[in-house]
């Protein structure tokens, strides 16, 4: 298995795509009233579909996963480049932080971080905060769904693509117990064509993950819980 997609609910899925594409220098893949796709490819590393898929009403609950871009010692210029993509500043209570922070075209929140060693040759995006009940157990977890391996970073645990490349998805002490509602940003893992999905799925469940029954009919894919509540998606092998 590997990570494939960080998959966006969007009120104007076209609008949203085309800001994050340009931000981060993504490459179309799709842009079709059923949803928009771009691809990020990272020179060594991961490549990471970024995937906006319209909804009705987008979440209103706090985010729990969220980028963090690559500032450096350009973050001044990415957040001026950012605002006039239409990004505009956020206030989260974050107070007299090194990082800026900025809602995109629906108000998903984003973070241009300063300078930090463990954001090496990450590419546009550092980092994939994911707030979990146990950062431990997720690291665990997270390690064996995406096959990432855990590095040094500055959240509680950090795993990062075995090429070391690319951003971190880091693992953090969640601040508040994970609502009923679905979160606004979620990720998807793919198999490989060795990986049988009945096993797969029941490991989930054995490493404390859960099943969701899919509302929308049959679906190609099947979706689960993490054991923090985050919802995933594990898409079939590619023929």
């Amino acid at each position: 298995m590997y990570l494939e997609n960080l998959v966006f609910d969007a009120a104007d899925p076209g609008r949203l795509g085309r800001f994050w594409e340009a931000a981060l220098g993504g490459e179309r893949l799709t842009d079709e009233a059923a949803g928009f796709e771009t691809r990020l490819a990272i020179e060594g590393g991961p490549v990471l579909d970024l995937c906006f898929q319209p909804v009705a009403q987008p979440s209103s609950e706090p985010p729990r996963l969220h980028l963090d871009l690559a500032g450096g010692s350009g973050q001044s210029a990415v957040v001026e480049r950012l605002l006039g993509l239409g990004a505009r500043p956020l206030d989260i209570g974050q107070g007299d932080v090194q990082w800026v922070v900025l809602a995109d075209p629906e108000g998903n929140p984003c973070c241009v971080m300063e300078d930090r060693e463990a954001y090496a040759d990450t590419g546009p995006i550092a980092a994939l905060p994911l707030e979990c009940a146990d950062p431990d157990s997720a690291a665990e977890f997270w390690s064996w769904l995406t096959g990432w391996t855990e590095v040094a970073g500055v959240a509680p645990r950090s795993l990062r693509h075995p090429s070391l490349r690319g951003p971190l998805l880091e693992l953090c002490q969640e601040r508040t117990t994970k609502a009923a509602a679905k979160n606004g940003l979620h990720l998807d893992v793919r198999l490989e064509s060795q990986d049988d999905p009945d096993a797969v799925a029941a490991e989930i469940l054995e490493r404390g993950g859960r099943e969701l029954v899919a509302e929308w009919g049959d679906l190609p894919w099947r979706s689960f819980h993490d054991p923090s509540g985050n919802e995933f998606c594990v898409l079939p092998a590619r023929s």
